[in-house]
């Protein structure tokens, strides 16, 4: 297999399940398989993504640094900084654009622990990007051009939708509603599935029941000209079924619930930042 002579090639610090949704993505999306490069601490995984995927991988991270026009940062967050810290001199020998999908570690941290002066990208993916369906907010310091940015952008919507954020503080946001966002609605999905069961339903059926309907409201939400709310009026008749629910959600608190939970989701993100970076 020869190189790719216009592809940037983009190495994988990590190759969990995360890096491996969005090279996985890249690749169904045409990006050449000759440059991506994968690395593990583990032989097996190693081998088991090459197989899988085409790619070439490597144990050795400083090898695979120093052919990296793009390095996305797939490792845990407490493993983040003895990684920056052994990368540094190769780093700073290439300059390549830095791209960290950890959550928790802001742009400055991992600049500093990479030696500064770096063209750092923050992204905070979620797990629906492992079937291609994800959300992804991303924030650029200011070393980061425009083709840099048009390049995470590519490389992010190879699994799902793509949001810029401009200001570094917004990424706690994207934390609160599409990071853990999807535990919101697995947990809905649990409790309607249990209503279902106690209503009479066989537990097997409560749960496709459960998981479709939430499945084709998702998909009508995304794909109708009107936004949730005149959708959930429209199937919301006067005095019906529909609408003895909704005032009972209403009556609970629902709206103050879910705007209590995700300020608890950022503000939670924030000391883990913080806690993190000083680390």
């Amino acid at each position: 297999m020869t190189d790719s002579p216009t592809a940037s090639r983009i190495v994988f610090i990590g190759a969990g399940n995360m890096a491996s949704a969005i090279f996985g993505g890249m690749l169904e999306g045409g990006y050449p398989a000759d440059a991506i490069v994968a690395t593990s601490r583990s032989q097996e995984t190693c081998d088991t993504i090459g197989q899988r995927y085409g790619i070439r991988t490597m144990q050795d991270n400083l090898a695979a640094v120093g052919e990296a026009d793009v390095i996305v940062l797939a490792v845990k967050p407490q493993m983040m900084r003895d990684l920056c810290l052994s990368l540094r001199d190769s780093v700073q020998s290439r300059r390549p654009l830095i791209i960290s999908v950890a959550a928790g570690l802001d742009a400055a941290t991992l600049d500093a622990w990479l030696g500064g002066g770096l063209a750092v990208i923050r992204c905070m993916p979620n797990t629906p990007s492992l079937v291609g369906e994800g959300a992804s907010g991303l924030y650029a310091n200011d070393r980061v051009s425009d083709a840099e940015r048009q390049l995470a952008t590519d490389l992010l919507e190879s699994v799902g939708l793509v949001e810029w954020v401009e200001e570094e503080a917004q990424i706690e946001a994207v934390t609160a509603i599409s990071g853990s966002g999807p535990a919101y609605f697995f947990l809905f999905m649990e409790s309607l599935e249990a209503a279902g069961t106690a209503l009479g339903l066989s537990p097997e059926s409560a749960r496709r029941l459960a998981l479709q309907t939430a499945f084709g409201a998702a998909k009508m939400a995304r794909e109708s000209e009107f936004d949730p709310a005149e959708l959930r009026r429209r199937v919301t008749s006067p005095n019906g079924t529909t609408e003895r629910a909704i005032h009972t959600f209403e009556e609970a608190g629902l709206a103050e619930i879910v705007s209590r939970a995700t300020h608890a989701c950022a503000e939670r993100a924030r000391e883990l930042s913080s806690e993190l970076g000083r680390n």
